[in-house]
């Protein structure tokens, strides 16, 4: 089997969403340890944003953005015992997504169900997963907890209202529009609070009975801090997991005792399924969750691959809500 060409989206320099360009790019045999995919779609994921722009370093230039996708298996590279031709597949740690084929390790690779398309596993696998750690394992929630969440119509604040109501919480959101308000409604929140004409921290006590939450999950950065901290009870935690509106500005660890002996983390979906056993527990979780029902995957829009500039420009611009894919 010798190389042959395919089309990925690389990026030369960090930039603006003009930087990313469709190009023809050559494809080897996969590796020992490898198989090769045909993508079926790629996730588009505020991630992709943080390579794009420099405020997360791409390991070299050029460089294939993405990471999460799903698709079937072409090749196998060797000793690849535990996945065979045919495999659909779908992944959510590897740089390189942004592209028709690829080469990928097995490690990062976990196969998806029938039952579930190709384009909603490439839809949730980051998100949804990211949802199962945040709700499982950061912060237990269950049906005592009173819970915050921003972005709540974006792609991972609508798979978190369905499955944290599913855990039985009470669950607070924030959006940026009314149709973004009602479509998180329609997403297993009881509460949604339009940022842009309520001040969400005093909405939050009136609804709590100025007792505050157990737990903020917080994906804006700049624009939501240290506001979210003043919607914690006594004791309660802050979890920053994105930067959405730009980086928190480093903070005096002082401010955490002053507004109620807060505990705070910046965790990543990366650490929590760095082993292929985690990887598989939080993926089983998420397509069990998926395929009782409990919570829908939400796709309003898809680009071509060929788009993704596009794609980046309205994901920053919050034009999009849900989760987007992009179609090769």
């Amino acid at each position: 089997m010798s190389s042959r060409k395919t089309r990925a989206i690389v990026m030369r320099q960090t930039g603006g969403p003009e930087v990313l360009k469709i190009e023809e790019i050559d494809l080897p045999p996969p590796a020992a340890g490898e198989v090769q995919i045909r993508h079926a779609a790629v996730g588009l994921n505020f991630i992709d944003v943080y390579f794009r722009t420099g405020l997360y370093k791409a390991p070299s230039l050029p460089f294939v953005v993405g990471k999460e996708g799903a698709g079937t298996v072409t090749a196998l590279g060797a000793g690849v015992t535990d996945f065979a031709v045919g495999d659909r597949v779908a992944y959510a740690s590897s740089d390189g997504a942004y592209s028709v084929e690829r080469n990928i390790e097995t490690r990062h690779l976990v196969k998806v169900p029938e039952g579930i398309s190709l384009e909603t596993a490439a839809a949730m696998m980051l998100k949804g997963m990211t949802v199962e750690y945040l709700l499982n394992r950061t912060y237990k929630v269950g049906p005592e907890t009173v819970l915050l969440f921003h972005a709540a119509a974006g792609g991972v604040g609508l798979i978190a209202g369905q499955w944290a109501k599913a855990l039985g919480a009470t669950v607070i959101g924030t959006a940026g529009s009314d149709d973004k308000v009602k479509l998180a409604l329609q997403h297993g929140y009881d509460h949604v609070i339009n940022y842009r004409d309520d001040n969400f921290v005093e909405r939050v006590k009136e609804i709590t009975g100025g007792k505050g939450v157990d737990v903020v999950y917080d994906s804006i950065g700049k624009d939501t801090f240290p506001h979210s901290l003043d919607c914690i009870r006594p004791r309660g935690m802050w979890v920053s997991f994105g930067n959405a509106s730009g980086p928190v500005e480093a903070f005096s660890m002082g401010l955490l005792s002053q507004k109620g002996s807060l505990f705070a983390t910046r965790p990543t979906l990366f650490a929590y399924i760095a082993t292929p056993e985690e990887l598989k527990a939080c993926a089983e979780s998420l397509f069990a969750v998926v395929q009782s029902n409990k919570v829908r995957i939400n796709i309003p829009q898809t680009y071509p691959l060929a788009d993704a500039g596009r794609a980046h420009a309205d994901l920053e611009a919050r034009k999009t809500s849900g989760t987007t894919v992009l179609i090769p």
